[in-house]
């Protein structure tokens, strides 16, 4: 098979101040026409950089490429003009970037932004570039085309953004497409709808495609040949059937170690501590053997103290019990720490329109548990979480937390409550001020609830939290541009935890982070529930990573749970049709597997009621296995 693509010896650097970094260190490999090639490592293995350096998108004020050769058909991108390069880029190679929101134009239409690269590259008139521009939208599978034409990036979902970051890519028929993690953070359903995207039109146009990705299930099930990264290094390469029945280099295993299944059993919490592999906590060390057993020493020690604390906040309950329904009201085995009743949360679209987002559902979390909630965006997961904290105030409903109704709290009452319960966040960054550092995040929460008298006993509790968590001491005094993705996670952890929670709400906190990093995060939480007595409310899309974590799992869509159950009972025996739909489009890390896998495509709009929902509710069809069965489908039961 010919050649396209040939990468040799290529090396790139950065420089800071006095000081210049590698990123890219001797890099080579090929791409042959028509084949799909994978490169894999975790956040800053430098793949991206070794794609955009092939695009020359490196900024050139701060990068370097030291050496080495790029030859694309023959010619040598390295040493082509920026004029040169413009030609090429979008024409002959099209590239799909990580993030479509920042990567499209918010001042301009979507059909525009399709149709300014077939007028540059294809010299069509603008008629024609409309009409083309329409077809790639219907081409990539995005419905309504005509209308979408005339839509801004805004009014697209993520999954439709991406879509038409594709239509822009392909549009000029290239010969290489570059995908640069484009199902990042993506639902899973969502997540097969744009990789069957790209099969389709590989097969319809013969493109090339270098698949950069942190997802070994992806890679499973797209590529041919796979090309391992790790601190700009490749440390294996071959083809995907090889590599994955026969890793060779300990970097590989522990990476497809680290990567739950879900055609295997719950792993114990020291399997996935032993399998993590990226940076963690202190100089670039990860949390990994020895690292994980400190972590997990420094919790047993400091849990001693928060048990206390936790103690004192448990009087505190009672006594707000007792002066909201008279007598202090224990927590028995028969009664969960956390009730949903009926719970509804709608928000005014303007012009009489109206979106419930939470649709009347009930459930309960007990002392102790991990309840995963899942869901596709749109679903109401994260909108549940908001609204059982109170940080969206409930339409109607109650939810009650050891007996008691939090929505009917005071605001003075509600005050003493978030010491009770308390989130951590999808985005750490979005989340975290930037102009504070660590020791004032953390901090803050503890100054709001006086649960420090001075400065350093503020500053001490902070260090210890930080240690709790797996980070530095020292990182107390850090901003948070200062950390990684991981590190910036535990530090939202570490903030949660100040108060002295029984009850945390973890909103997506695995969403974006590579596999082995989400792996120590898991670890680190069950660490904490275990030592501290926490009870969560796991939310995620990452179906596989939720069996591993709870007890038992939530399904929701269109703002109803439709099936609610045990985890290896749910995974094992699905019930309702949106369940299988879920479970069929997750990838496993298994190229044989993968390429028998039949999928189950939904449509992209979660929050249209498909399944007739609307006055359903749900029946328990085998012990402690709900299913949300619509008016006249009790059958349903029985599949």
């Amino acid at each position: 098979m010919e050649k396209l693509l040939q990468v040799s010896n290529l090396r790139v650097s950065f420089a800071a101040r006095e000081t210049e970094t590698e990123a890219v260190r001797g890099v080579s490999f090929e791409l042959r026409k028509g084949e799909t090639l994978g490169i894999v490592g975790e956040s800053g293995s430098g793949k991206s950089v070794t794609a955009r350096a092939i695009m020359r998108l490196l900024p050139e004020a701060s990068s370097r490429v030291k050496s080495g050769e790029i030859l694309f058909l023959g010619q040598n991108l390295a040493q082509k003009t920026r004029k040169e390069m413009e030609q090429i880029r979008g024409k002959e190679i099209g590239m799909i970037f990580q993030d479509p929101m920042t990567s499209l134009n918010p001042t301009l239409r979507i059909g525009e932004q399709i149709a300014e690269t077939l007028r540059k590259h294809r010299k069509m008139s603008k008629r024609e570039a409309r009409t083309e521009a329409v077809e790639m939208l219907k081409l990539v599978g995005i419905r309504d085309p005509e209308t979408r034409f005339n839509q801004y990036p805004h009014e697209f979902s993520g999954g439709m953004r991406q879509r038409a970051m594709i239509a822009i890519a392909l549009a000029c028929r290239p010969s290489l497409l570059i995908a640069d993690e484009p199902t990042t953070a993506l639902d899973v359903t969502i997540q097969a709808q744009i990789l069957n995207v790209m099969k389709q039109m590989q097969e319809k146009l013969g493109t090339s495609i270098i698949l950069i990705t942190h997802d070994l299930g992806v890679v499973a099930g797209m590529c041919d040949r796979v090309v391992v990264m790790k601190s700009g290094e490749i440390v294996e390469e071959g083809t995907t059937a090889e590599l994955f029945a026969n890793p060779q280099h300990p970097y590989t295993k522990k990476l497809l170690n680290a990567l739950p299944r879900l055609d295997e059993p719950k792993k114990p919490k020291r399997a996935r501590a032993d399998a993590s592999v990226g940076e963690a906590g202190g100089a670039g060390g990860g949390l990994a053997g020895e690292a994980a057993d400190a972590t997990e020493r420094r919790v047993e020690s400091l849990s001693r103290k928060a048990g206390t604390a936790a103690d004192g906040a448990d009087r505190h309950v009672e006594s707000r019990l007792t002066e909201q329904g008279g007598g202090t009201q224990s927590l028995s085995e028969d009664r969960p720490l956390l009730e949903v009743r009926s719970l509804q949360q709608h928000f005014n679209l303007g012009k009489g329109r109206t979106l419930r987002a939470v649709n009347d559902i009930s459930f309960f979390i007990r002392e102790g548990e991990t309840l995963g909630m899942v869901g596709e965006s749109g679903s109401g997961k994260s909108t549940t979480g908001r609204a059982i904290l109170r940080l969206h105030e409930p339409t109607s409903g109650d939810v009650l937390y050891r007996g008691m109704a939090v929505n009917r709290l005071s605001p003075k009452e509600m005050k003493l409550m978030r010491r009770e319960m308390q989130m951590i966040f999808q985005d750490p960054y979005a989340s975290l001020n930037p102009r504070l550092k660590i020791l004032d995040i953390i901090g803050e929460a503890m100054d709001v609830h006086g649960l420090s008298q001075n400065p350093v006993q503020r500053r001490a509790r902070v260090e210890e939290l930080l240690e709790m968590v797996g980070l530095d001491p020292a990182f107390a005094l850090r901003y948070p541009h200062e950390f990684s993705g991981g590190q910036r996670q535990r530090i939202g952890i570490a903030r949660a935890l100040a108060v002295e929670p029984k009850f945390i709400v973890c909103d997506e906190p695995l969403s974006a982070l590579d596999v082995s990093i989400q792996s120590q995060i898991v670890t680190l939480l069950e660490d904490l529930q275990q030592k501290l007595g926490l009870t969560y409310l796991f939310i995620a899309h990452d179906l596989s990573m939720v069996k591993h974590i709870s007890d038992r799992v939530a399904v929701m869509y269109a703002g109803k749970i439709v099936e609610l159950a045990e985890s290896e009972e749910l995974y094992r025996n699905p019930q309702h049709p949106y369940t299988k739909s879920l479970l069929a489009a997750i990838p496993v890390p298994d190229p044989a597997i993968e390429a028998k896998k039949k999928r189950v495509l939904m449509e992209e709009d979660v929050r249209e009621d498909k399944y007739g929902l609307e006055g359903s509710e749900l029946v328990e069809v085998s012990p402690g296995h709900w299913v949300a069965m619509p008016a006249g489908t009790a059958e349903l039961a029985g599949d």
